[in-house]
């Protein structure tokens, strides 16, 4: 069965488990070779995704597509990744350099 790329907006994705993961709110597509390298969720399942925070699912995770698309494999939560802080200025000596 062939679906249009725009058919697969707004369909809504399943774990594996049968968990709903979210809805597809973008394509991801790789010109070069002709295929599609992801479905992009703009707010995923909080039980699922730290903090909803928008997600792309690895096209190769997905294992049918039909009314739903059903994936093959999703982590059982994904966790942001924090940022280290950046480390404060050094402070300047003291008096600056004669010109």
């Amino acid at each position: 069965m062939l679906v249009e790329m725009t058919e697969l907006l707004g369909r809504q994705v399943f774990t594996p488990e049968g968990r709903l993961l979210g809805e597809v709110g973008n394509v991801v597509v790789d010109v070069e070779g002709s295929k599609i390298d992801g479905l992009y969720l703009d707010e995923p399942s909080a039980l699922s995704v730290e903090d909803s925070k928008p997600i792309n699912i690895p096209y190769r995770w997905v294992s049918a597509v039909n009314d739903v698309v059903l994936l093959r494999y999703f982590p059982k939560r994904v966790s942001v990744k924090r940022a280290a802080k950046a480390p404060a200025p050094a402070a300047e000596a003291a008096a600056p350099a004669a010109r």
